[in-house]
């Protein structure tokens, strides 16, 4: 039952009709990564790899993913398995490491940020992104989220020097997403369950497009509140 519904709403992702269409595509994320990456890339749990395209031609691509996540859950493909925490690179060999999405799934998030503080040469980038207001995924390998101050304060922590930290979704889009999240995940827990409330799912599947075109032109019209965020974009250095 589950495989069958995730199936049919990958069909629907870029369409209103879906719980996470306000996340968009990856089209801003693989801007970002290829104006700001240089040189010998280390992308942490790189799963598909689909990051190497996103690169410039003359970058040198090495993609890393963990063999118990990366490889039992994603099919991942990388050039390296092996623990973010314990990186099996010499110091300062990398120009830019990337690691999106990855840090809610680590054991020892400061110790990897510290691993990447030794792999980067001076001058290098650090391109991370992470989840704040977003449902627990990829169970039991989930640990943590961390506001924007508490990201600043481990980066720092670790050696590196935060040169860029912005949300990743305005508040009205994230305020959407949450709603709409909800109600998709309540849908599918009736159905699994054979609940009475499966008699609610039509009018889900009327709202859940209704509050997504209300979130999207409310974060056109207003301004964001940027206290309330789905996660974060980060850029840091090593000094």
């Amino acid at each position: 039952m589950r495989s069958s519904i995730a199936s049919a709403a990958r069909g629907l992702r870029r369409t209103p009709l879906h719980p996470q269409w306000l996340l968009g595509s990856n089209v801003e994320t693989r801007r970002w990564v290829r104006e700001s990456a240089r040189g010998r890339v280390l992308d942490i749990g790189c799963a598909d790899r689909w990051i190497r395209g996103a690169l410039l031609p003359d970058c040198q691509y090495v993609g890393l993913d963990y063999p118990t996540t990366g490889g039992g859950l994603y099919g991942a493909c990388p050039d390296v398995f092996g623990d973010a925490a314990r990186l099996p690179f010499p110091d300062a060999c990398f120009d830019t490491v990337i690691m999106l999405e990855v840090l809610e799934h680590l054991r020892e998030p400061h110790q990897a940020l510290s691993e990447i503080a030794r792999v980067v040469r001076p001058k290098g980038q650090v391109l991370l992104s992470m989840p704040f207001l977003y449902p627990i995924h990829d169970a039991p390998h989930d640990y943590q989220r961390y506001t924007a101050h508490g990201l600043q304060r481990e980066i720092e922590l670790s050696g590196l020097k935060l040169s860029k930290l912005e949300p990743s979704l305005g508040s009205s889009e994230t305020a959407g997403l949450i709603a709409c999240l909800a109600l998709g995940g309540m849908a599918v827990e009736s159905l699994q369950r054979r609940h009475f409330s499966v008699v609610f799912i039509p009018l889900i599947l009327i709202a859940i497009p209704l509050i997504n075109l209300l979130a999207r032109l409310g974060g056109l019209l207003m301004p964001s509140w940027s206290a309330l965020g789905a996660g974060y974009r980060i850029g840091a250095l090593r000094p």
